[in-house]
């Protein structure tokens, strides 16, 4: 190296006196060998690719000349695109001479998936012979990538003779060519789901070119429908009923895909019995008409109403058999209840509900029907013929009927066990237009009125419905609260008249026999007395200006009280007034005794 080195310096120092025209011959002279034949025109002009002192230009001097090398740079694409570094010297290098393979490659090492191409499936057998898709004298980053251009041959002899385009992976795959990778379900026609999937491709595509293949069911299976089906009379569009899981099973919903819902028995009805073939393709029947008469009408007139009922069959029979009736009378003005839902049609619809004879509009009230069962065993029309007042449809015995909700007068005590006739008299008309009959206790208890009247007529002042005898009047309630001995009182004794209100309160009114004071004390009766006893007093003479005390409690109150009735507060509280024969002193102190003598004793002097 160090010789080398030596040699190298002048030759340089040489070339520096010489002159830059024979700098070249020098360089030439310091070459490790020639280029390869395609570089030979260079090879005097060492700048095309090297840079003095400038080792990194080298590969932009290469990119220069390579452009379509530097453009997979650039783009990042094929071989060179995917090298994290860019050196050409590194695979490439110069000046081993004329022949030499610049881009030697070894087959066994090369990793042919960085050029963009993976080697798959039997791609992988032909790694090694890179012939069969690299030309020769032909660039390897120019090879093609198309199926097509490779097996162009076998599209022609053994596939679709080029009627299937160049896309080849569309179907196939690289493992095998005979095998089809074509996913179906990105076409118009799905094969998922159903019998098609196992159909080979050439059962449907028979010209092999798949690209005129009908879509319509009718298209492949016109000939099932002639020779098995329905001949052609349905139309075309089988899909309508059909599914691709099995001829025979229908799909189609008559409920969802049409504006009739089948129900019952039209379940398991034929197609062909309502839509009938001779007027066209069935999914064309779209207004083919929906009453029941429509297909009914031989059967209504043989075995049904002959016209009577009208067209509309709906409204009285369903679905699951002509026989029944699915009628709901609560629809009509009438609403059928317990034992009305029993009886039988012709019961109340005299003539039956069907034929000319047929009698609908019937008589809604309950005597048109039960006027018999009132005149045996009812009210022989008194009540007249409002019977759902009392009676309802769940029994005829029971009555329903709430005095209490219904009327003014609510019925209570003996009352409610009362019958209706014990107030309603029969010869006054039927019941329900009784609305004002008299609600005063006389007008029913006059015979039971043991006052003789004298009372009045409001009975229910003192007496209830539990009980005629009780009385359950509380006087406390008035103004002469009951105590004492009136409580044991008779009504009568003070009562003497029927207005009750007009009997006197002073005890005077009741008890003038019995006043041992002969009225001088007046009628304030009770101002002494009290009502547990006649005899006994309760007055209280401290409330007055004279108490009582020592002797005056014993004194009787008439030795005190001389005056005529009223007069009690007028008098004397003087002690002469009482005491003046008791005077001794013949009035020398002026009539005022107490200032002397006490109460408890006369004869006693204050000391």
């Amino acid at each position: 190296m160090l010789l080398r080195f030596i040699f190298t310096s002048l030759l340089f120092l040489l070339a520096s006196y010489a002159g830059v025209a024979s700098a070249d011959l020098y360089e030439k002279a310091l070459m490790p060998g020639e280029v390869i034949q395609g570089h030979a025109k260079y090879e005097l002009e060492c700048n095309k690719c090297h840079l003095r002192f400038d080792k990194g230009a080298q590969v932009r001097l290469c990119m220069d000349c390579h452009k379509d090398i530097a453009a997979d740079v650039t783009a990042k694409m094929h071989l060179h695109g995917s090298l994290e570094d860019h050196a050409c010297r590194n695979c490439h290098t110069e000046h081993k001479g004329r022949n030499a393979r610049l881009a030697a490659i070894d087959k066994n090492k090369f990793d042919h998936s960085r050029t963009g191409f993976r080697l798959n499936g039997a791609h992988k057998d032909i790694q090694l012979k890179c012939e069969s898709c690299h030309k020769p004298k032909a660039k390897f980053r120019d090879a093609s990538r198309l199926c097509n251009d490779c097996h162009k041959k076998d599209d022609q002899e053994k596939g679709h003779k080029g009627k299937l385009g160049t896309k080849c992976e569309s179907c196939h795959n690289d493992k095998n060519w005979k095998e089809a990778k074509f996913d179906h379900e990105k076409t118009k026609f799905s094969l998922l789901g159903g019998k098609h999937a196992e159909v080979e491709c050439k059962a449907c595509h028979a010209d092999k070119t798949y690209q005129q293949t009908p879509l319509t069911c009718n298209g492949c299976h016109k000939k099932d429908d002639q020779e098995k089906g329905h001949k052609g009379r349905y139309g075309s569009k089988c899909e309508s009923c059909h599914n691709d899981k099995g001829w025979k099973e229908l799909i189609f919903n008559h409920d969802r895909d049409t504006h009739y819902a089948l129900k019952g028995k039209h379940q398991q009805a034929k197609c062909n019995t309502c839509h009938l073939p001779e007027k066209g393709a069935l999914y064309q029947q779209q207004k083919l008409p929906t009453k029941c008469i429509a297909c009914h009408k031989k059967d209504e007139q043989e075995k049904g109403h002959r016209g009577g009922l009208g067209e509309k069959c709906e409204s009285c029979h369903n679905e699951r058999g002509w026989k029944n009736s699915n009628f709901d009378h609560d629809n009509t003005h009438f609403v059928l209840r317990d034992k009305h839902k029993d009886a039988k049609c012709d019961t109340c619809h005299k003539g039956g509900v069907s034929g000319p004879n047929a009698k609908l509009k019937v008589d809604k009230e309950c005597v048109a029907c039960h006027r018999k069962n009132d005149d045996d065993k009812g009210h022989k029309g008194r009540y007249g013929p409002k019977c759902e007042t009392c009676h309802t449809a769940k029994d005829w015995k029971s009555s329903t009927f709430n005095h209490d909700r219904e009327t003014k007068y609510p019925l209570k005590g003996k009352h409610v066990e009362t019958k209706c006739d014990a107030c309603h008299t029969p010869e006054k008309g039927p019941v329900y237009n009784k609305t004002r009959l008299a609600n005063q206790c006389i007008a029913c208890h006059r015979k039971d009125d043991k006052h003789k009247g004298q009372l009045g007529n409001k009975c229910e002042s003192c007496h209830n419905e539990k009980r005629w005898q009780d009385a359950p009047y509380d006087h406390n309630k008035s103004r002469f609260p009951l105590t004492g001995s009136h409580a044991r009182a008779e009504c009568k004794k003070c009562h003497q008249t029927p207005a009750f209100h007009d009997a006197p309160s002073a005890c005077n009114a009741c008890h003038e026999k019995e006043d041992k004071h002969k009225g001088r004390f007046g009628i304030k009766c009770e101002a002494c007395h009290y009502t547990g006893t006649w005899k006994s007093w309760d007055f209280d003479h401290g409330t007055t200006r004279f108490a009582l005390d020592g002797g005056h409690t014993k004194v009787a109150c008439y030795d005190c009280h001389k005056e005529p009735t009223g007069s009690q507060s007028k008098t004397s509280r003087a002690c002469v007034s009482c005491h003046l024969k008791d005077d001794v002193h013949d009035g020398g102190f002026s009539g005022q005794c107490e200032r002397c003598h006490v109460t408890s004793n006369w004869k006693k002097v204050r000391r």
